[in-house]
């Protein structure tokens, strides 16, 4: 049984896995763009609470450490 109010997360996910049952070789042309021109939601999404943490600490050591150096 499907749930009568789906949030629009499950609608586009639904829309994407029957985009990829019919057309696997568009969905791999798609993931390659996607790589090449990167998606911040998608890094966010795979990365977890934890990964998203430590990729702002690095982001903004590096800036600082950019600050004292230049």
């Amino acid at each position: 049984m499907t749930n009568p109010i789906e949030t629009s997360e499950e609608k586009r996910e639904k829309l994407r896995q029957k985009e990829l049952n019919k057309n696997p070789s568009g969905a791999l042309r798609d993931g390659f763009n996607r790589a090449e021109n990167g998606n911040l939601a998608d890094l966010v999404g795979g990365l977890g609470w934890k990964g998203t943490g430590i990729l702002i600490i690095v982001l903004i050591a590096g800036y600082v450490l950019y600050k004292l150096f230049f």
